[in-house]
């Protein structure tokens, strides 16, 4: 039985925030046309993505805020039927279309079942190919085209559902994981590390830390080469000392040399070695249990490109 697992559902492709958004379905189609062309999907156990249910998205948000989002789509889907508008905007960036309810019960049912996957023994480890990403959505907002954290969500849920003691969130993405670090924050049990280009979107990530987070803020056209010193010198220390037993990750791959929505300069082999080091990581200390969930990635050449390098070797292809 293959190792890794691949969770995603057609739900994810119907979620859309209108035209020329960069944060698009093709993102998936990408990903699945590179991994059949290149028979890495042949290597997978594929599975598809149940729904989240409403008491496991409260492990990281506020039950107002999911109330409030869940109403929107019920508004929007009555304005539609009634020839109104297509869109519900939250944020100059973050827009709701009829379908995007079930599309974020699906992102974080992927993960959580994933979770749930590795927990059993079934897999090793998983990779969930899910939009709209996650890793901006506060306890108690949505914004920066998230609506639910996906991989909070499932940390909490290995923490309370599964009787984890400690657990790890690696976040890669460009952009800081604003959302992930204001669930988190705080919480000794869970250790975030992650690097993204500052200054740049959210705008955050370097002041008032607190001791479970290991920021790495890296200045705009920063090379692979400097991220892996970085990540040896400052992620793999403190993670060998916490000892977590299971690791997520938010695999955002906006920051290769490509991708116009950051100016960082990683390339694929840059994220097959990160991967390889947190997997190291993962089988000392956590019986190898991954779970990775998609987040940013625009150019799509290079996103699907670096999601192969990013499951080859979670999958020992």
């Amino acid at each position: 039985m293959p190792a890794t697992a691949y969770f995603t559902h057609p739900d994810c492709r119907k979620h859309e925030m209108g035209p020329g958004h960069p944060e698009c379905p093709e993102r998936l189609d990408a990903i699945e046309d590179w991994l059949l062309t290149t028979g890495v999907g042949d290597a997978l156990d594929r599975r598809e993505a149940p729904l989240a249910s409403l008491g496991d998205l409260e492990l990281g948000h506020d039950r107002m805020m999911i109330a409030a989002i869940r109403g929107l789509g019920d508004q929007l889907s009555d304005d539609v039927e009634a020839g109104g508008p297509r869109y519900a905007q939250l944020d100059p960036d973050t827009a709701m279309n009829v379908h995007t309810w079930n599309a974020v019960l699906r992102g974080a049912g992927a993960v959580l079942a994933a979770t749930d996957a590795v927990m059993a023994g079934e897999i090793e480890n998983a990779f969930c190919a899910v939009r709209p990403p996650g890793h901006h959505a506060c306890h108690d907002r949505a914004m920066g085209f998230c609506f639910f954290n996906n991989v909070a969500i499932a940390a909490k849920y290995a923490l309370e559902r599964h009787g984890l003691k400690r657990v790890a969130i690696i976040d890669f993405d460009v952009h800081h994981g604003n959302g992930t670090e204001d669930i988190i924050s705080g919480d000794e049990r869970i250790l975030m590390a992650s690097f993204f280009q500052h200054p740049f979107y959210p705008h955050s990530g370097t002041e008032g830390r607190a001791q479970n987070m290991v920021n790495i803020p890296v200045p705009a056209y920063t090379k692979g080469a400097v991220v892996r010193e970085l990540i040896e010198s400052l992620w793999i220390p403190r993670l060998e000392e916490f000892k977590p037993e299971m690791i997520f990750i938010s695999a955002g791959f906006d920051a290769h040399r490509d991708d116009d929505l950051g100016q960082l300069g990683l390339v694929e082999q840059d994220y097959a070695w990160i991967t390889q080091r947190i997997k190291d990581v993962a089988k000392r200390h956590a019986h190898g249990r991954i779970v990775s969930s998609l987040e940013g990635g625009y150019n799509l050449s290079a996103l699907a490109r670096s999601v192969e390098a990013h499951i080859r070797v979670l999958a020992d292809l």
